[in-house]
């Protein structure tokens, strides 16, 4: 049908990506699904694809992307994947890509969620929490009153291991080094079948969460 969005969302760690996916998600009637909750719905379910995917998990090694198309092609044909599907977290590996372009599994859009990794940074290696309360802070967009304590109780303010700028950094670099290859595979496909490849589009994640749904969204028309 011409209304389908079937789409994979892309951004790193610390883009946005979790709450534009619930918009478009709400705006198009789709559901988000990715790699992680098809896995553990999979081995609950004891399918024998997620008999398969425990077997391998309980070994310590990876789910081979057999697998995870396997998974991925059965959850799409479910009644509430009629409209189309947004795709989180998959396919990483650029081999997975050719794989579902091989099990012919059609997709409309590859929306990146592009943010500079300077301002990814920033925004989380600036985040300091009290523990204790839940009270969350921003050395720079929203300060404690006193520098490194809590407004209300005066408590030392803490910076959680997954802020920490090593952290940020590897995670980032990661995220590269598994996507870029990605985002070319599309668009040399794009180039070499702009009918059946989908549309790669890609905004910018900076500015505030309704400006970026507004550009998410004009990408997704267009």
């Amino acid at each position: 049908s011409g209304t389908s969005m079937r789409l994979i969302l892309l951004g790193a760690p610390g883009a946005g990506k979790g709450t534009q996916a619930t918009f478009i998600c709400q705006k198009y009637g789709i559901p988000q699904i990715s790699t992680g909750d098809m896995l553990r719905a999979a081995v609950k379910a004891g399918t024998p694809l997620g008999l398969q995917a425990k077997a391998v998990m309980d070994s310590g090694a990876l789910v081979s992307d057999d697998i995870i198309i396997g998974l991925v092609k059965e959850r799409i044909t479910q009644p509430d994947c009629a409209n189309g599907f947004l795709l989180d977290g998959f396919p990483r590996p650029t081999p997975q890509a050719a794989a579902m372009k091989a099990a012919g599994v059609k997709l409309d859009y590859v929306l990146e969620i592009d943010v500079p990794f300077d301002a990814i940074i920033e925004r989380m290696s600036g985040r300091r929490s009290h523990p204790a309360s839940g009270r969350t802070y921003h050395v720079k967009c929203n300060p404690p009153k006193m520098e490194g304590k809590d407004d209300v109780t005066g408590e030392e303010l803490i910076q959680r291991e997954d802020d920490k700028e090593e952290t940020v950094k590897k995670r980032l670099q990661v995220y590269s080094d598994q996507t870029r290859p990605l985002v070319d595979y599309y668009g040399n496909w794009a180039k070499a079948e702009p009918t059946a490849a989908p549309k790669y589009r890609a905004i910018s994640g900076t500015g505030s969460v309704d400006e970026i749904t507004t550009r998410a969204l004009q990408a997704l028309a267009s």
